[in-house]
């Protein structure tokens, strides 16, 4: 959905680089809980989304959040959304670290399979928030 698949997007161009050294990549898309199993699975886990926020389109942010309540707004064409899925491992009990590199959109009622040109500006920037996530953790 345009802008929503901003993770994607990032992800895509995460391989064709040849990936990160230490590091997972996977597309959770529209999985619902049957990521649940992917996430307890990891000690950290690094996601990239959309969040409809108070930012201009493109802004870039790396978060902490621990609970559901700590992310911001999202967008979310899934059946299951991002904070229902980390209610569940919080309420089982296995809980990874989080970071969220969130990136704030604007055009959300449009649908397609392009980025907006202020969110694809936005792609380098993501890519080396995960990196130097990657880095930390590994290093």
């Amino acid at each position: 959905m345009n802008d929503e698949g901003v993770g994607i997007h990032a992800v895509n161009r995460l391989e064709k680089e040849g990936g990160i050294p230490g590091a997972d990549l996977m597309d959770g898309g529209t999985g619902g809980f049957h990521l649940l199993g992917h996430i307890q699975s990891y000690k950290t886990i690094i996601f990239i989304d959309a969040s409809l926020d108070h930012f201009p389109a493109g802004h870039v942010r790396v978060l902490h959040p621990r609970f559901a309540k700590d992310f911001p707004r999202q967008l979310s064409a899934h059946e299951i959304g991002l904070k229902d899925l980390l209610d569940s491992a919080i309420l089982l009990g296995n809980m990874p670290k989080l970071y969220l590199v969130a990136v704030s959109v604007k055009d959300f009622q449009d649908m397609g399979m392009d980025l907006s040109a202020d969110v694809e500006a936005a792609i380098p920037e993501v890519m080396k928030c995960v990196r130097e996530i990657v880095e930390e953790i590994v290093s």
